[in-house]
């Protein structure tokens, strides 16, 4: 099985680009591509296959609640980010509305999809464009202040404008209403390249928003040499500032995981210690939530020779240190996209297995704050094509949101907070 799955990121890497390599979001059920059809592709067969990708139907949902306990989802249908809204838990939504009037490609594949945060009344929506150039794009940015109503133009984030890759974002908003979104950035490889120099893998990039959204600062590098396609991942910190975290190469091609605070007195420290070394980019980003007690929690996949699979851990000390990984999932069974959500000091996680008929999402929970945990539960399947699992937490519930495109989207609840 490691070898199997090790093979199938190779050849990703020689693409560079998920929508026709090996995607998780399928497990196997006509989800992964023909290695050696993708080791001799053509820059003709990638331009075609890159477009074929732009125009495939996306299961991609985001959900968010708002204080109140509204129920908000970001989708694509054509080539238009749609926000619609539940008072009923999902059991039935108002009418989508546009978020862009213009078409344009949006990236909705396994590790890019549109992100939605509704704070206040003001809705925030981000997410990628696909440009004409295979593996290119823009990070995006749109609100509402009418409740959802309608959505201002969007904006790129993104101050260079090369048709190259800004993309894989992330976004977070905090008490003030500040808007922060990170991204992978090949902005610095492509000026060496013009040098005739080497530059392995992407940057990390940030913007700040201090004007709720209305236009941001310039943008921020924090980090060279990161795994160029696994998505970033961000919460807020409990003083207001982001974290965000990453899959970064360590020495020539160790990809583990990265995170740093967004206060500008932090460097970046080193979550996991895996030692993977791998000449190419797994498409699996990490996932991190910080509770109110300000204890950080991070999830990751890792395939490393030893120590491989899904990996949960936390911290006490704002980042700096973290506790001994718990490696959990079963590995016959394919184990991917793991999902963490803290609510005080109860910890959920989620992740998608594959038993060579139906793909499964399992969920696991403790009770204080991450040092035990309940036996894994499944709690949904399905017989086709799935997009990743999501934790949202609304007053002290939390849900599971998972979309198929058998049974479509669906919020189960996983747990209560016992005040």
């Amino acid at each position: 099985m490691q070898h199997y799955i090790s093979a199938l990121f190779v050849a990703t890497a020689m693409v560079a680009d998920p929508s026709w390599a090996a995607d998780h979001s399928k497990h196997g059920k006509d989800g992964a591509a023909d290695p050696a059809a993708t080791l001799v592709a053509t820059p003709a067969d990638r331009e075609k296959r890159w477009m074929e990708s732009l125009a495939k139907p996306s299961l991609a949902i985001t959900a968010s609640f708002d204080e109140k306990g509204r129920l908000w989802l970001a989708n694509i249908s054509g080539q238009h980010v749609y926000v619609s809204y539940s008072d009923d838990r999902g059991a039935t939504r108002s009418a989508p509305v546009k978020v862009n009037a213009e078409p344009e490609y949006v990236l909705g594949d396994g590790e890019n999809r549109p992100k939605i945060i509704a704070r206040k009344g003001v809705i925030y929506v981000s997410y990628t464009q696909g440009l004409a150039k295979p593996m290119t794009g823009d990070i995006r940015f749109s609100r509402s202040t009418d409740g959802g109503k309608s959505f201002s133009a969007p904006l790129t984030v993104n101050d260079n404008h090369e048709i190259i890759s800004h993309r894989f974002d992330s976004m977070a908003v905090n008490g003030k209403g500040h808007v922060y979104i990170a991204w992978l950035d090949k902005r610095d490889q492509s000026a060496a390249e013009k040098n005739g120099e080497k530059y392995n893998g992407a940057a990390t990039y940030y913007a700040m928003s201090d004007d709720g959204g209305m236009s941001f600062r310039r943008n921020i590098k924090i980090a060279d040499h990161v795994c160029e396609c696994c998505r970033t991942a961000m919460a807020v910190d409990t003083d207001g500032y982001p974290v965000v975290t990453w899959r970064h190469i360590y020495d020539t091609n160790i990809r583990d995981h990265a995170l740093v605070k967004l206060d500008g007195k932090m460097a970046p420290v080193r979550v996991s210690r895996e030692n993977w070394n791998i000449a190419a980019c797994p498409h699996h980003g990490p996932s991190l939530s910080i509770a109110t007690d300000g204890i950080y929690h991070a999830a990751w996949f890792s395939n490393a020779p030893e120590r491989h699979g899904l990996f949960y851990a936390y911290s006490s000390d704002k980042g700096r240190n973290f506790s001994t990984p718990l490696n959990f999932g079963n590995f016959e069974a394919q184990p991917s996209r793991p999902y963490v959500l803290s609510l005080g000091s109860r910890v959920y996680l989620v992740w998608k297995e594959f038993d060579g008929e139906s793909s499964g999402i399992l969920g696991m929970s403790s009770g204080d704050g991450g040092k035990s945990w309940s036996a894994p539960k499944k709690l949904a399947v399905t017989s086709d094509v799935s997009d990743w699992p999501l934790l949202i937490g609304e007053s002290n519930l939390t849900y599971l949101s998972w979309n198929t495109k058998n049974e479509g989207c669906r919020l189960i609840e996983f747990g209560v907070e016992k005040k």
